[in-house]
This record gives C-alpha cells, structure tokens and sequence, in this order.
C-alpha cells in the first residue's frame, strides 16, 4: 500500500543551506522583504539568488509555481527551487506550492525552508499529496525519494498541525490504489480483503457473503454479478467516534470491480478504464481509514456493494425483472446501468439496519455526468438543502470540485414500466438526472440524502495539481471536511 512522504520537522537552521547537497525549496513574492536565512542565501551564491527574484522569469510566476536555479554557485545543492508565495497565501496556493516539491522530489535530501510561514501544515499537505506514484506493477526499480526535512520557526506547532494531513492523505493514497489496481488483482476476493485489514486501525468490519444477501433479498445487487466467477459481497465498515448509541453517517459506495457492461456490452475502447468503476466504494474506504488514523469525535459507517458485471451464460438479460431489498421491482433495459441496482440494495440496508442520520453514496455511475459537467466537477444530487450546501461548502473549501444537478418529478416519469415498478434507466436525455432520481426511490423521505456522481472526477488523463494522472481520490478530502465540521462533536 502506498503511503505518504515522511517528513521531518526542525527548527530553521540558516547553516544546513551551505551544507546540504540535494535540492533546496524556498519560498518568496515580488516585491517581499526576504528574512535572514534568504538575505543569506543570496550572499552564498553571489546574488544569483536576488537577481532571479528581480527577473520577468519570477514575476511571471504565479502564486504556487516554482522555477529551479540548478547547480547554483557558492553552494552544494543540486538545485535551489523558487516557489512564489505570498505570506498571505490561500489554502489553494499553499498546497499548490507544496505540491511542486513533492512533484520534483529526488533521491536526493530535500530541505524546504517554510520558516515562519503561515501555511506550512498546507505547504506539507500539497507535498505529500503531489509525491503520489502507483508502481506496484512496474518491474524497474523504483526510483528512491530522498529524505524531506522540513525547516520551521515552530516544529512542534507545525507538526501538530499538519498530523490531520497526513491522516488525509493516507486515506488518499488508499482510494488512489485501490482504483489504479487492475481487475484481476482487485477482485472481490482481494477488494473485500483490504478493508478487512483495517480492523487493526480500530476499525469494525463485517463482510457479507452471498448467502447472507439472498437471505436479505438483495435482488437488484446480486443479479449484477450472476455472470461473474467471483461472488458479489457487501462489506460494512463502522467507526464509532462519537457519543454511544448516536445515530452515524452512513457513506454508500459503488464497488463494481469490473464493467464490461454485461449483456448490454460495452464499446471495446476505453474498456480498460472499468477497472475504476468500484470508484464510489475506494473513496468510502479512503474516508473510513482516515476516520480511524485521527480518531476522529463521530459515528460513520461505511458500505460498500463489491460485485463485477460480466457477460455470461448465467448473467443478467436485458428485459428481466429483479426485486430489490426494499421490495420494488425493477425491469433491467439496459445491465450497463448496473451501479444503480448495487446502490439501490445498500441504500436501503443502511436504512434498515444503521437509522442513519444521513447518508451520502458516491458512484462513478454514468458517462452522462461527464458530459454535462467535464473532468472538473461532481455532480451532486440531494433531497436536503442543509446537507448539500454544508457539503459543497467542504468540497469548496477542500478545492475539490463539485456543482449541484436538479432532480424533479418530469425526470422520475421516464422511469416507468410496463411490466415492473420502474425501469433502470430513463432514457438518454438527462441521465445523470434519471439516475438519480432511481436512486431516489430508495431514499425513505425522512432521510437527508447527497448521491455524488465521480464517474468524471475519479480517473483523470493528465494531471492535476495534487496528483499525478490516473486516480485522484476525489472526495476523500470533502467528506472528511464534511465530517469534521458537521458530525464531529465539539
């Protein structure tokens, strides 16, 4: 498993500069008075370092981009690295800036001179989450990373601070491997394994087999995995923070391992990226081992419906009718609309069973969120005002992108049938919006209720300002927040 940068924090000592032999990043503005350790640094190289503060090539920097001086003279460092920064930078920019060393990481020793800036817990936090690679398939060598020390007026102040962080970006990490882990290594088999482990983190973990989803009348779940060899599971993750006997948060998440889109078989190119489609469940167990590495002051349960959908003598037709948990029947148009009938099952057995005070499901569900909304947003459906505003207002504060889509009864409408309770799909037109006003049905009024659409945002092809291409853990950084402001007792 992964596992973020360690970094070392120490008082700033302006001597290690003409000692150290790796890469040093420090951080300036235009027009900034430098502090001593920097005034020093440029007398070490001979006013190199001033002249490029004063050059067009700084000014046009833009706060978090940074500009290497490599081998300068009247030091040994390979590279002095130059991050503009402002003293009042945002959250954004200073986890941009630390994001540009953790991209350019060595093998070599890297010191970050942060001295007495503001922003270094989020400096520390854009490091770690920049420094992310997946290599456990790659037969080379992985290419070592240098030891990080970073240098600040108040060490322990700093690493106080930044602790939360790095319980943040280790549940990161653990979404990012889990959605970059190809389908005949993640299998259910192995999905359900992973998030066993955590019971060492303080975690309760149950996994449900499929004996235990018939006897629940899981319909609509297990007729998404008829074709598979491996058999489809539910798994049940519980941590219990808060105060005993409060009603939890209960995250829902898809965990389809595989897509080929069963019967109603998908477009052979691009096939290769179904490997993300148990999204919604890796960003879940991601928040879980979060929860758990800060301990953090809540009750939240997560759960996750592990199924892979393949095309097969004994799998699900087009034109058959399942009946879900709840006890609707669903007439199945298309079994490349299956993410929908896995949720629909666990929704309803997180109702029934938790009593949750809220529930929030995460799905890579539908190309068609992609369409509307790119590569920079999930889309966010909800019944509850509250709810939805206090998560989009982590998401925003987390820098994770997120925009609410309408639902109404005209889209509901496309979802009857002539032989069922509903269909599985509505049609074309709005089908981010059909889908989730099918997940809707299994929503009990009472409950406040946020469904994220990550198909956009979960696997992106080029890379983003904290992670490198391929997954990116979207929403584990939001639903913590949301967590912490919301659930967290004070």
């Amino acid at each position: 498993m992964s596992h973020p940068v360690p970094i070392q924090f120490q008082a700033t000592d302006a001597e290690a500069l003409s000692g150290a032999k790796g890469r040093i990043a420090v951080f300036a503005d235009a027009g900034g008075t430098l502090s001593a350790t920097l005034r020093r640094l440029d007398r070490m190289t001979k006013g190199a370092f001033g002249r490029f503060l004063a050059s067009d090539t700084f000014a046009k920097l833009k706060p978090g981009e940074a500009q290497d001086l490599a081998y300068p003279a009247g030091i040994e460092a390979e590279a002095i690295q130059v991050i503009r920064l402002p003293r009042k930078a945002t959250v954004a920019e200073a986890r941009k800036a630390g994001a540009a060393i953790g991209k350019a990481l060595s093998p070599l020793h890297t010191v970050v001179m942060a001295e007495a800036h503001p922003m270094a817990a989020e400096i520390a936090f854009g490091l770690a989450m920049r420094a992310y690679d997946f290599l456990p398939h790659k037969t080379a060598e992985p290419k070592p990373v240098g030891p990080v020390t970073m240098m600040v007026a108040n060490p322990e102040a700093v690493a106080a601070a930044a602790a939360p962080g790095a319980a943040v970006a280790e549940g990161v990490f653990f979404t990012r491997d889990l959605v970059n882990e190809p389908a005949n290594v993640l299998t259910t088999y192995d999905f359900a394994a992973r998030l066993a482990a955590m019971h060492e983190l303080g975690l309760d973990v149950e996994i449900l087999e499929e004996e235990d989803l018939t006897r629940l009348g899981m319909g609509a779940l297990l007729g998404v995995g008829m074709g598979s060899e491996t058999p489809s599971k539910v798994v049940v993750m519980q941590w219990h923070g808060g105060k005993k006997g409060e009603a939890p948060l209960a995250l829902i998440g898809k965990g389809v391992v595989f897509d080929t889109g069963g019967i109603s078989i998908k477009p052979a190119a691009g096939m290769e990226e179904m490997t993300m489609d148990m999204g919604g469940a890796g960003v879940v167990a991601g928040v879980m081992r979060t929860l758990a590495l800060r301990k953090a002051k809540a009750n939240v349960v997560g759960l996750v419906g592990l199924v892979e959908n393949m095309p097969d003598g004994r799998a699900q037709r087009p034109g058959d009718v399942v009946k879900s948990m709840k006890g609707d029947t669903i007439e199945v148009i298309n079994t490349d609309a299956e993410g929908r009938l896995v949720l629909a099952d666990v929704l309803w057995y997180a109702q029934e069973r938790f009593k949750p005070t809220a529930m929030i499901d995460l799905a890579t569900l539908t190309g068609a969120i992609i369409i509307a909304l790119g590569h920079e947003n999930t889309g966010v459906f909800s019944n509850n005002d509250d709810l939805c505003n206090a998560f989009l207002k982590a998401a925003g504060h987390e820098g994770e992108g997120a925009w609410r889509m309408p639902m109404g009864d005209a889209y509901d409408a496309k979802l009857k049938s002539r032989i069922a309770d509903m269909m599985n799909v509505g049609g074309r037109d709005g089908g981010a919006i059909t889908a989730a006003q099918f997940l809707q049905r299994f929503v009990k009024p009472d409950v406040p209720w946020c469904h994220l659409d990550i198909a956009g945002t979960a696997l992106v092809k080029s890379d983003t300002t904290l992670a490198p291409k391929g997954a990116t853990g979207w929403g584990v950084m939001a639903l913590n927040r949301l967590i912490r402001d919301r659930y967290e007792a004070k």
